[in-house]
């Protein structure tokens, strides 16, 4: 991946056999966007709980916990882009909406 951050999906001691997630191998991780906030809130006027970064094309979107939840609706929307990674400090994870699998740094 050319240099930039590898993930890989976290371990749950509770299963035996472990799953996959097939999005990792098409993944080309780029910089969260600069912004403020929920790229979508700013717009439209609305509130954000936490932030999410696309690691496909840097989109800023809120969490699920957030009203409008718009970095889970970026991700069932745009085409190839289901894996999105916390931007807030001191956490270190990503997501894959569409495995729903937690991700961890490789």
């Amino acid at each position: 991946m050319n240099g930039r951050r590898r993930w890989r999906v976290a371990l749950d001691p509770g299963l035996v056999v472990q799953p996959t997630c097939n999005h990792l191998n098409d993944l080309r991780e780029v910089p969260a966007n600069r912004t403020s906030g929920c790229e979508d809130c700013l717009r439209t006027g609305s509130t954000w709980v936490h932030l999410r970064a696309c690691l496909s094309c840097g989109h800023v979107g809120c969490c699920d916990s957030s009203p409008k939840q718009h970095a889970h609706q970026h991700a069932q929307a745009a085409d190839g882009h289901p894996i999105a990674r916390s931007l807030e400090p001191g956490e270190d994870w990503a997501w894959c909406y569409s495995d729903e699998l937690f991700l961890r740094p490789a």
